[in-house]
């Protein structure tokens, strides 16, 4: 299958890599040239992870967008949700009738990409699919050279609109079969575990973070009384997910932690795999890292303006927003992906039902 992987991240290289390697015809894109180069002069790029060390041909590396989505039947964008605004207007033009482009994770960028499409009035059919997380536990070790600890065992997947579910799962899961199928894109965007894991552990450990130069949330930085606020944080989400009569699996983030049990999306012990990589132990600057302006301004405004919508308490959402707040001296809930922000806050429930099965064909 023809697959774009869109963008220079951690996610991005990973893709570009497994997709190639599993029989794909990759075309990989990212904005910065001259980032590139070293893949482009290699034609490869370098892979580490459970089978061991080794160099992946990815067939076309480029710089030029409309030459790396032509004729994909998969575009994927692994990029933090801060990259999606302008990238969906820069690519809207390009897409074509029957494309598919699956955003892992979206936070509910699938509704920002299809928005651009119908704005730049091209008329083309496009799915927008999106999930709760990356396929890889991945980080970068080079411009080439990405090491993946884990691959993700279920990726539950919402489509916008939902009428294009059945085509747009039939393709992500030629190159996903992990792939787990969600009602609507905005229950894949409430699986989204970035704004539930994150935003505890940063503010939580924000002590260590600006007294060392290095410092592991996911290992020290993972206590009893940080866990205890991920999962009332996280019952927050799966309240919300059950008042929109979203069904179960939910995928709670205490299974991520399991080491028995039901599998969350990296599998069983995952958490285990990730803090003895050692590949979180990094320097995290709070008033600019991606935990704080995608996974607390996005994912968490996103859950908080939801709840308000919806009539669901969301209480420590709201609490880590405003402490949020108060650290980068920036309103983020007023800057996030909210349904004011979206322009949906006066949509019905049958209304946004409407929206999320159809699209903008009403």
């Amino acid at each position: 299958m023809e697959i774009a992987v869109l963008g220079g991240g951690h996610g991005c290289h990973a893709a570009a890599a497994e997709l190639s390697e599993n029989g794909h015809e990759v075309r990989f894109w990212r904005r910065d040239g001259a980032a590139l180069e070293p893949i482009r002069k290699s034609g490869a790029i370098r892979l580490k992870d459970f089978k061991g060390e080794r160099n992946i041909p990815v067939p076309l590396v480029t710089d030029d967008l409309k030459a790396a989505v032509a004729g994909a039947a998969l575009i994927v964008i692994p990029l933090p949700s801060t990259s999606h605004e302008n990238l969906a207007r820069a690519l809207a033009p390009h897409l074509t009738d029957g494309q598919v482009i699956f955003l892992p994770p979206g936070t509910f960028g699938s509704y920002i990409f299809a928005k651009a499409v119908k704005d730049a009035g091209t008329g083309a059919d496009i799915s927008f699919a999106e999930t709760g997380t990356l396929p890889y536990l991945a980080r970068k070790h080079g411009p080439d050279y990405v090491v993946v600890s884990a691959y993700a065992k279920r990726l539950p997947t919402g489509v916008f609109p939902a009428r294009n579910s059945e085509h747009a799962w039939s393709v992500i899961s030629r190159a996903y079969p992990a792939m787990e199928k969600s009602e609507d894109a905005l229950s894949g965007a409430l699986m989204n575990a970035g704004g539930i894991i994150h935003p505890p552990l940063i503010m939580m450990n924000a002590g260590p973070l600006e007294h060392f130069e290095h410092w592991d949330i996911h290992n020290e930085g993972t206590q009893p009384a940080i866990r205890r606020v991920t999962d009332a944080l996280d019952a927050e989400r799966i309240a919300l997910r059950t008042e929109l009569g979203y069904a179960a699996p939910h995928f709670p983030l205490a299974d991520h932690y399991a080491r028995q049990g039901e599998e969350w999306m990296y599998g069983r012990g995952a958490h285990d795999k990730l803090a003895d990589s050692g590949d979180w132990r990094e320097h995290i600057v709070l008033t600019e890292h991606r935990y704080m302006l995608e996974d607390t301004r996005f994912g968490l405004s996103l859950i908080s303006s939801l709840g308000k919508w919806a009539g669901v308490p969301t209480p420590i959402a709201a609490g880590f927003l405003a402490i949020a707040t108060a650290i980068v001296g920036r309103d983020l809930y007023a800057e996030g992906r909210t349904l004011e922000s979206l322009g949906l806050d006066a949509l019905s429930r049958e209304g946004m039902r409407q929206l999320l099965q159809e699209g903008f064909t009403l």
